[in-house]
């Protein structure tokens, strides 16, 4: 007994609305795996870029120290440091080498008392001209009596850096000896860009103090362009002086891509421990590739479009069989007593469930045309280009179509990896002397005169010849594969019976070889040796082997060929075991 009309109704749009609600959820939920995956990489790649960048900058300062500690070594091995000597030390000194440095000087103490015979030995020692000019206001000076420019400005003498309280305080923090330590930024009487000084003692060849040793950078042009270079549009740097009051940023790489509101601004102090310094990252939307961060958006069209049209051919079929039930009711009811009545209207309605049938099929077939066209128009367009595609339209579709091929190669590989471990066996006698012999000829038809491939005469095995020809073919192509450039490939096929019931194959060449603390490594899946990284390659042609040969009862390795290359081997039982 058929339900009434107004319950067939309801139920039709409880049908239509579980459709589309299903189809929003699934949607959403898609779009929203996509957009968390994308934020995902960008967080990876926003943590790997600060990484980078600190490493970089803590390289870089630690270069300046290294620096001036030699340039304190060198002066207080010295006799008498004089303006001669002065000059030689510091001629290595050049602002490519230490960028954003544009001084270094030597600086010797004095109190009021001292200022005149401090400034008679310094004439002495070649400091033709100086003239020690006192800061007011204090009985302790730090005179500059040395000193060398690097960016081409006249060089100044005589000045007096306890005019300067945050150079005079570094001073006397280093007067100890063995520390390098860097003031806080100042700008220079001139009025001039944020400068700093690192200092540090300098002893004589006795251990006693004889002064320091400094050098001055001016913020704009400190760490060079590397940091800003790492960063790239991804990531915009700053470089800012906490030990100053207020901080003062010293320089700044900037990005002109807008800033990724997903992802914090971060901080990291220089060094660590007590930070005088702090790398400030900004992250921009740049982190993110252009087609990662559509997928979601893609997701949420392609998804929502799938689910109207669902909607609608499920809201069509259940409408229309709606509509031929409310028929069958209404001429059930008129023609209740003609049987011959009945009949046709039983088999119009056949006919028109049929026709529903074939109009479901031909919107099924209508939805799956659009999506094949998809897959095919990049070749087609490949195909039919006749000189109307610029350079860099067709820069971008080599890049698709090249994509696409390594794209079907990894899925080809991972689908041979997977199955390998699962799929049924078919365990025959296996000819190894002809599987081998096929596998040459196939190989030297596409390489031609580039390799030689020699094999003995092979024994009769039992297994699978499909997956067996497989791990031969891998290994072959492999060492024609991982010869160096312009040489030719040479591989020997052999086989020996290290026991009874075990045939050992072996397939040797003269390639790049594999280092021996990766020989066993070099069969675990997405691992490629060291020195493969210019060749094409997944990582799970080896794992694909080891697989099969395992099924088999056997076991794979691989050892260096005597004279150069690899020589890898597999066992198999020459017995079905029971």
């Amino acid at each position: 007994m058929r339900a009434p009309g107004y319950v067939r109704r309801w139920r039709s749009g409880v049908i239509v609305a579980l459709v589309l609600v299903l189809g929003v959820l699934g949607t959403a939920l898609s779009a929203v795996a996509l957009h968390e995956s994308a934020q995902r990489w960008s967080r990876a790649a926003y943590a790997q870029k600060q990484d980078l960048i600190t490493k970089v900058v803590m390289a870089e300062l630690g270069q300046y120290g290294v620096t001036l500690a030699d340039l304190s070594a060198s002066m207080g091995a010295q006799p008498e440091l004089d303006a001669t000597s002065f000059a030689a030390i510091t001629a290595p000194i050049n602002s490519f080498r230490l960028p954003g440095a544009i001084a270094v000087g030597y600086v010797v103490a004095a109190t009021d008392v001292r200022v005149g015979d401090v400034q008679t030995e310094w004439r002495r020692r070649g400091g033709t001209g100086l003239t020690l000019t006192p800061a007011a206001g204090t009985d302790q000076h730090y005179f500059t009596v040395l000193t060398r420019t690097l960016d081409g400005s006249p060089p100044e003498v005589g000045g007096d850096l306890a005019a300067t309280p945050e150079v005079a305080r570094t001073l006397r923090k280093v007067l100890p000896g063995g520390l390098v330590e860097a003031s806080p930024s100042y700008r220079p009487p001139d009025g001039g860009d944020p400068t700093f000084t690192v200092a540090t003692s300098v002893l004589d060849r006795s251990g006693k103090f004889d002064g320091w040793v400094t050098m001055t950078f001016r913020g704009r042009d400190f760490l060079g362009p590397g940091a800003g270079m790492l960063g790239e549009d991804q990531v915009a740097v700053k470089f800012v002086d906490v030990s100053a009051d207020p901080p003062i940023t010293l320089v700044s790489w900037s990005s002109p891509a807008r800033t990724d509101p997903g992802l914090r601004v971060a901080r990291v102090g220089l060094p660590a421990d007590n930070p005088h310094w702090m790398l400030v990252f900004r992250p921009t939307v740049e982190l993110v590739p252009a087609s990662q961060a559509w997928l979601a958006r893609g997701a949420l069209i392609i998804g929502g479009v799938l689910t109207l049209l669902l909607t609608s051919l499920t809201a069509t079929v259940v409408t229309s069989r709606d509509r031929a039930l409310r028929h069958v009711d209404r001429a059930t009811a008129a023609l209740r007593h003609d049987i011959e009545r009945r009949e046709t209207v039983e088999q119009q309605l056949r006919i028109r469930e049929e026709e529903l049938v074939g109009f479901a099929g031909v919107i099924a077939h209508d939805l799956r045309n659009p999506l094949s066209n998809v897959i095919g128009y990049s070749e087609l367009i490949y195909v039919a280009d006749q000189g109307g595609l610029s350079e860099k339209q067709q820069s971008y579709l080599t890049r698709v179509r090249g994509s696409a091929a390594l794209m079907q190669r990894l899925i080809d590989d991972l689908l041979d990896y997977a199955t390998a471990d699962n799929a049924t066996l078919r365990i025959t006698e296996i000819d190894l002397d002809q599987l081998v012999g096929e596998i040459v000829t196939e190989r030297l038809d596409e390489n031609g005169a580039n390799a030689t491939i020699e094999h003995v005469a092979l024994p009769t095995v039992p297994g699978d010849p499909t997956l067996i020809r497989q791990v031969l073919d891998n290994l072959i192509g492999n060492a024609i594969k991982y010869t160096p450039l312009g040489q030719k490939a040479q591989v020997t096929v052999e086989a020996v019976s290290p026991e009874p019931g075990i045939c050992r194959v072996e397939v040797a060449d003269r390639g790049i070889g594999i280092p021996p603390e990766q020989h066993g490594e070099v069969f675990n899946a997405f691992t490629r040796a060291e020195g493969s990284e210019r060749y094409p390659g997944t990582g799970l042609g080896l794992a694909i082997v080891q697989r099969i040969v395992q099924r088999h009862g056997g076991a794979v390795g691989v050892e260096s060929n005597p004279g150069g290359g690899s020589r890898f081997w597999f066992t198999l039982p020459t017995v079905v075991p029971d």
